[in-house]
């Protein structure tokens, strides 16, 4: 699932009717699209109305298609702070970093899911709380499960982090004391499931919120920081066996990185010109931040390599996913942009022997063996190739005389 600021929605006007279809060719990052699953076929779901919104979201288990239902209010009360100066807003929606309180319940069927959207009372009261959040809920992601949030409990997620991609990109498009009704459906299996998953129910409720920013109100560092984090996400996330949930992180990071290029410079000149017609003092105190703060920002250079590293990371998820193409074409940024890359050079010949281009691999291994000579992976992958070469190549021969026969 992309950023917020780079789905063509940064925020979801609960209004806005977008066709299925339309929807998630904007949603769905391509470097995790599977070939061929945007048949219109496929989209038909079980939701209709002209109030419904459908998009393809990221868990643990693989892809799935979510089908939204517009909220509804459950309350009439509005969500007011008692005073701390951090007042949640409940006529705005959730932005980018904002903490939103949430819950989710699973239910049977959409009967009883309906009566949960519908249903009304004195729960607000029971359940607000005195203060706003001040701190995402810490839980860990769960193979087994759809949605990685505790179902039926009060939760805190941190829009953006991709926690649980299904709920955050409902909450995106509500207002505090929402709730609506979603239907979940698989659409893409992880390469470790083989049984149909059957559709499931659910309600999303949303709480409160804090304030969060849109792409364009955030400081080139503020960017750096989900960046990094992102990509620290991805990499823990991997390494527990959440390849899914790892490529999510990394695209996510990917589609920050874009909009960093060049922004060092023209934001340490727009803080700078600040101090204009103000006391020296002052200024030269406003010039020292800004000069502090653009140090905090990778250069150009630094920038590259780790675009170069987030490029390599994604090719060794798709590997694991069984996309070879795109592990191919991840790979192959990668080795552009950071040619002395060991690791760029090997995924890229793993993902040209799935590819049966058993030329190019060797290419790969080979220069992966001119970077690290003895490195036994490049030796042994080097080998495979051309035992492989010779098969096809007496393949070839014994075809050759058979026409010639």
């Amino acid at each position: 699932m992309l950023p917020l600021w780079l789905r063509g929605r940064s925020v979801l006007n609960p209004s806005r009717v977008i066709s299925s279809a339309h929807f998630l060719s904007q949603l769905v990052p391509q470097c995790l699209y599977p070939t061929g699953e945007m048949d219109s076929g496929r989209l038909c779901g079980t939701l209709h109305g002209d109030d419904v919104a459908s998009w393809v979201s990221v868990c643990p288990r693989g892809l799935w298609k979510v089908q939204q239902k517009q909220p509804h209010k459950w309350s009439q009360q509005t969500d007011s702070n008692s005073g701390d100066g951090a007042s949640c807003s409940s006529s705005d929606f959730p932005r980018l970093g904002s903490l939103c309180q949430v819950r989710v319940r699973l239910k049977a069927n959409p009967d009883e899911a309906q009566s949960l959207v519908s249903e009304k009372g004195n729960e607000w009261q029971s359940v607000q709380p005195d203060r706003c959040v001040t701190e995402a809920t810490a839980f860990p992601r769960c193979q087994d499960s759809v949605l990685q949030v505790p179902l039926g409990d009060w939760t805190t997620l941190r829009l953006g982090e991709g926690q649980c991609d299904i709920t955050e990109a409902c909450v995106e498009g509500m207002r505090a004391g929402e709730k609506c009704e979603i239907i979940i459906s698989p659409l893409e299996k992880g390469p470790d499931v083989s049984v149909p998953d059957p559709p499931l129910w659910a309600t999303v409720e949303l709480k409160a919120f804090t304030p969060g920013k849109e792409s364009w109100a955030m400081s080139p560092v503020e960017k750096c920081q989900w960046l990094k984090a992102h990509k620290e996400r991805g990499g823990v996330r991997f390494r527990r066996g959440d390849v899914w949930g790892a490529a999510d992180s990394y695209s996510r990071a990917l589609k920050i990185l874009i909009t960093l290029h060049g922004l060092g410079y023209a934001y340490a000149t727009e803080v700078g010109k600040k101090g204009q017609g103000q006391e020296q003092g002052a200024e030269e105190q406003r010039d020292t931040n800004a000069s502090d703060e653009t140090q905090q920002l990778p250069s150009a250079y630094e920038l590259k390599i780790i675009k170069a590293e987030l490029h390599s990371n994604m090719s060794l998820c798709q590997l694991k996913l069984n996309q070879p193409q795109r592990a191919k074409a991840s790979a192959t940024k990668a080795t552009h942009l950071q040619p002395g890359g060991a690791k760029a050079w090997y995924r890229l010949g793993q993902a040209c022997q799935m590819l049966n281009e058993l030329e190019e691999a060797r290419q790969a291994f080979m220069k992966l063996l001119e970077l690290q000579p003895e490195s036994p992976a490049g030796l042994k992958a080097l080998k495979g190739v051309a035992s492989r070469e010779k098969e096809k190549n007496a393949q070839m021969g014994l075809r050759l005389s058979k026409m010639f026969s």
